[in-house]
């Protein structure tokens, strides 16, 4: 008997702070788990497979990811019950925040145009403790105009080898960064924030493992005046052999949002 399949693309946001990342793995809870539990109770019988637009890792949240669904033989009928029904059953950290149908075509990895990240920091203070699942503190006081010149450095196309997590010589380490810049805070607030407390915003189509997290460690380091900004003019070149020793705590890195228009 042939099957027909329906596909969905469903928006989604989610604390990561709790969640071994994205990707389903052996004994840890991860989102994919929690939405894939979800939807097999509220689909009860119907078949379905899901797929991710990418992966976030351990503590890393989303304010903005996607998934599509792909359903077998039964479409879904009301968009507006569905999402009621799937939010009504997600954990509170997790929220569907749209669903609209796809064609075949549509390859929810190779059609998603661009990405855009935001890790939220503070500096040279503690923190509330309610501010450490979105926001790092670095308790060291930070040159903050520095950092602000190191981030534009990122933008544009370079070998970006130095900023992936274990690299070997086979991989393809020439990206393009659409932006990167380090701005004041005024997207992420609450009553316990500090006074004042930054975003470093990137801004491309695809990104290596850990590479953001790797490139705001690099700022730290640059804010911490343990390097420069020649240095980082250097990481970037075709015959950097660097390895970045300093990688940025999960919890501050933020998947703002997707394009696939």
């Amino acid at each position: 008997m042939f099957d027909k399949r329906y596909y969905y693309l469903i928006k989604l946001q989610y604390l990561g702070y709790r969640f071994h990342g994205w990707q389903k793995q052996p004994d840890v809870k991860t989102v994919h788990l929690m939405i894939d539990r979800t939807l097999k109770y509220i689909l009860q019988d119907i078949r379905f497979k899901t797929l991710g637009a990418g992966r976030t890792d351990a503590m890393v949240s989303a304010n903005e990811a996607a998934l599509e669904l792909f359903i077998y033989n039964e479409p879904i009928e009301d968009f507006d019950e569905f999402l009621d029904l799937f939010n009504h059953n997600l954990p509170q950290d997790i929220r569907a925040l749209s669903i609209k149908e796809v064609d075949k075509k549509f390859n929810i990895i190779k059609d998603s145009k661009l990405k855009e990240y935001h890790y939220v920091f503070s500096e040279g203070q503690k923190n509330h403790p309610f501010c450490a699942p979105i926001l790092t503190t670095i308790l060291e006081p930070l040159n903050v105009e520095l950092m602000k010149q190191g981030a534009k450095l990122f933008e544009g196309s370079h070998n970006f080898k130095t900023y992936c997590y274990r690299a070997t010589d086979k991989g393809e380490y020439f990206r393009t960064i659409v932006a990167s810049e380090i701005v004041d805070n005024t997207i992420y607030t609450a009553n316990f924030f500090p006074e004042e407390s930054y975003v470093f915003k990137v801004v491309g189509k695809g990104f290596m493992r850990n590479q953001i997290r790797l490139m705001f460690g690099c700022l730290i380091k640059l804010g911490r005046g343990e390097i420069t900004l020649d240095y980082i003019e250097e990481t970037l070149k075709i015959e950097s052999t660097e390895v970045m020793d300093y990688i940025a705590p999960a919890s501050g890195l933020i998947l703002h949002s997707l394009d696939f228009e």
